[in-house]
């Protein structure tokens, strides 16, 4: 299935946006390369301005969203797979941060694991109202275990001119693994794969 243009058939889309990082080292030693990715895409918001109590014409459809944005990420990820993943959005000024949220639901996050080939954990997300061009840190945890430390992370996203005020900037974010030098300790993932 087309997942994009399934998405553009149930929302208005102005543009796909991504940004991929490539971390060799933070100070240490150079080793396996991090790799994280974010995708996006920005969508008419229909309750700019108004206040709807039944936010379902966002929700009902955003299964799509959540099949193209992991299969966007996964494509940007070259055939390595993900360890790690977060969501987000950013409602422009004429909408409510409400209308993120209802973009980015259950609906929404089961097509993102799909795409990602599983994930147990429940997706970090974070969500706000702001301005064209500001950013968000989309946080990042293991796809399978909240606790594992080693891959509490986040990756910073902006589009230059989005959302506009009646728009909504819906994205994820996915890595290939842990911090770069991680070395604080807790829960790792050896524990979890003893413990399946």
């Amino acid at each position: 299935m087309n997942y994009s243009a399934e998405v553009e058939k149930h929302y208005q889309v102005r543009g796909w946006y991504s940004s991929v990082q490539e971390i060799r080292h933070d100070g240490g030693e150079p080793g396996e390369p991090l790799i994280k990715v974010a995708v996006g895409v920005i969508i008419r918001n229909p309750f700019a301005g108004t206040y709807e109590a039944d936010l379902s014409p966002l929700t009902g459809p955003s299964a799509a969203i959540g099949h193209a944005l992991g299969e966007r990420a996964m494509a940007l990820l070259g055939g390595r797979p993900a360890d790690s993943y977060g969501k987000g959005g950013i409602a422009g000024v004429g909408g409510e941060q409400e209308h993120v949220v209802a973009c980015i639901t259950t609906e929404f996050g089961n097509p993102l694991r799909e795409q990602l080939g599983g994930g147990e954990a429940w997706i970090s997300s974070a969500s706000k109202v702001a301005s064209a061009g500001t950013s968000i840190d989309i946080p990042l945890a293991h796809k399978d275990e909240l606790y594992i430390r080693s891959h509490y992370d986040a990756i910073t996203f902006a589009v230059p001119d989005g959302p506009r005020p009646d728009e909504i900037l819906i994205c994820v974010a996915v890595a290939t693994g842990p911090r770069v030098h991680h070395r604080v300790g807790g829960k790792t993932v050896a524990d979890l794969a003893a413990a399946q």
